[in-house]
């Protein structure tokens, strides 16, 4: 494992030839088998878009059918009891000590959707971590302002849940020859995974914690024991037991919907629960289906809310499977976010949250996410109304739950209960997605916009359902088709309307949106070109 990135200040104590060594192991041992993922997810995905429905795998109903099979859920896993509210966001200074000391019950430390994979990020943000963890961090902004944690005890800040990126990502600085001889740039999941625990899992469980993760992007059960895998080998490399490494599982593909119950299984010494991923599941919604003609477009995407039927048939199946197997379900992120300069802004945020968190404490979710420390308050209320002093309501089984094919796969139920395509939604896709990729482009990978939080899996549903709706003839509700050229139109519009300011990526956000919702072809995730054009060496 050679690295070909530039080395900032103190890099050389994250990228320790030790470090090197163990991410080599994870990558002589893994890296294969995760190319032969991929490639199976793209058959899959081709399959799916020619007209082959997802179901449940018939071969594996004998691990849904059998009773008798618990995860290990948090016993064992200190400061995972109770998840009641998590706070998410990127691992830069600033925003880690933000988040622990928001008062959270658990941060999402994200590495993923929410932070631009820039070499300075990816990092910069494991010596935040692991300053962070070892209770020494501390940042000065710009203008003078001192950030400290506000103790050292890690056991009194919110429990730590790393997410790495996914497994179709890569970073390009760190190169791995393999034994064949070969060279290509490492995986961006392993890299980041074995990162952060080779140099924090033993402080972690030193500290009172343990080293816990948030999986990102699985499309099936086999992806799933992979990881397990990575997990297995990795705590007998670091000498830690087996079992001290749990996993929160995000289901945010559809392929992963119909495959809850075995992805548990799959991790189940290592497993913590699921986490219902709204925003990429419905990209992967739209991904699936952009080719399958007008009964599966969704409408404007502010429009499609969970009480939309097919996705409250997604999040009451995740809350009974993780229930009758010992798993928490946690609840996804509002997009709401408040603005203290304007009372009217916070406050329809507050009750958009309120209802949204009152919902999933009422369906059975254990915990739930929000982006911001001023709704950390309002969702605890909404689950202390039904919790109580109980850290969860695991033993809250969901019998009268009965989700099957028909309900996850019945997208024209949106539009079916009066949500529509307008033009006023087709400008936001256009200005929300320039946007947030100018702002990706710049390192930042949470990008508050229009009142809302903006992350990678927010921009993908703005562009892909740019490219469905050219594809499928869609026509918003005065009647008028969606083209590329309307399209054009309107991201001129959007573009000549925007504030430029020294050194912003505008143009470049331009050219990526036209090649990932204009284009002919639909390239699977907008990141992947854009970070082999804009951040490789």
């Amino acid at each position: 494992m050679d690295v070909t990135g530039p080395l900032g200040p103190r890099y050389d104590e994250i990228l320790t030839p030790e470090a090197l060594e163990f991410l080599t192991l994870l990558h002589d041992l893994f890296a294969d088998e995760r190319c032969g993922l991929l490639l199976e997810r793209q058959r899959r995905t081709r399959e799916i878009a020619d007209g082959a429905d997802p179901d449940f795998t018939p071969s594996t109903r004998p691990v849904r059918d059998d009773p008798s099979w618990r995860v290990a859920g948090s016993v064992g896993a200190p400061g995972l009891e109770d998840r009641r509210v998590e706070i998410t966001g990127p691992t830069d200074p600033k925003m880690t000590i933000n988040a622990l000391n928001s008062g959270a019950r658990c941060w999402l430390a994200d590495a993923e959707d929410a932070q631009s994979p820039t070499w300075r990020n990816v990092i910069e943000g494991q010596l935040a971590l692991h300053d962070a963890i070892r209770g020494t961090l501390e940042f000065t902004n710009e203008a003078g302002k001192h950030y400290a944690l506000r103790t050292s005890d890690l056991t009194q800040l919110p429990t730590i849940i790393f997410r790495p990126r996914g497994w179709h990502l890569f970073e390009s600085h760190l190169a791995y020859t393999g034994p064949d001889g070969s060279t290509q740039p490492a995986s961006g999941s392993l890299v980041d995974f074995g990162l952060y625990l080779f140099h924090n899992a033993r402080e972690l469980i030193a500290r009172g914690r343990g080293p816990y993760f948030y999986l990102p992007k699985l499309e099936g059960y086999r992806e799933a024991r992979l990881w397990n895998q990575v997990f297995e080998v990795s705590e007998d490399a670091l000498g830690i037991p087996r079992g001290t490494i749990r996993a929160t599982v995000l289901i945010e593909t559809l392929p992963a919907a119909f495959e809850m119950e075995e992805i548990l299984y799959e991790l189940r010494e290592h497993c913590a629960g699921l986490n219902a991923g709204r925003w990429d599941y419905l990209f992967s919604v739209i991904k699936c289906f952009r080719t399958r003609g007008d009964s599966y477009v969704l409408p404007d995407r502010g429009q499609v809310t969970m009480t939309a039927p097919f996705m409250r048939a997604y999040t009451e199946l995740l809350v009974a499977t993780c229930h009758k197997r010992g798993a928490h379900a946690i609840g996804g992120m509002s997009a709401f976010i408040p603005d203290r300069r304007d009372p009217e802004v916070t406050r329809r945020a507050i009750e958009q949250v309120r209802a949204d968190k009152t919902r999933e404490a009422n369906d059975g979710f254990d915990g739930t996410w929000v982006a911001h420390p001023d709704l950390i308050e309002v969702a605890r209320e909404a689950f202390d109304a039904v919790l109580g002093e109980r850290p969860n309501q695991v033993d809250r089984l969901r019998d009268d739950v009965t989700v099957g094919q028909a309900e996850l796969l019945d997208v024209a139920s949106a539009r079916r209960a009066g949500a529509t395509v307008t033009e006023a939604g087709l400008r936001t896709n256009v200005s929300v997605g320039v946007r947030y990729i100018e702002s990706w482009l710049r390192g930042v990978g949470a990008a508050a916009i229009d009142h809302l939080m903006e992350d990678a899996a927010t921009a993908e549903i703005s562009r892909s359902q740019v490219w469905q709706w050219v594809h499928a003839g869609t026509t918003t509700d005065d009647g008028r088709p969606i083209t590329r050229r309307r399209c054009e139109a309107v991201l001129r519009e959007v573009m000549g309307g925007l504030e430029r300011f020294r050194g912003d990526r505008f143009d470049d956000a331009a050219a990526i949106f036209r090649e990932v919702a204009l284009g002919e072809e639909f390239p699977p995730f907008l990141t992947t070109g854009a970070y082999a054009r804009y951040f490789r060496q």
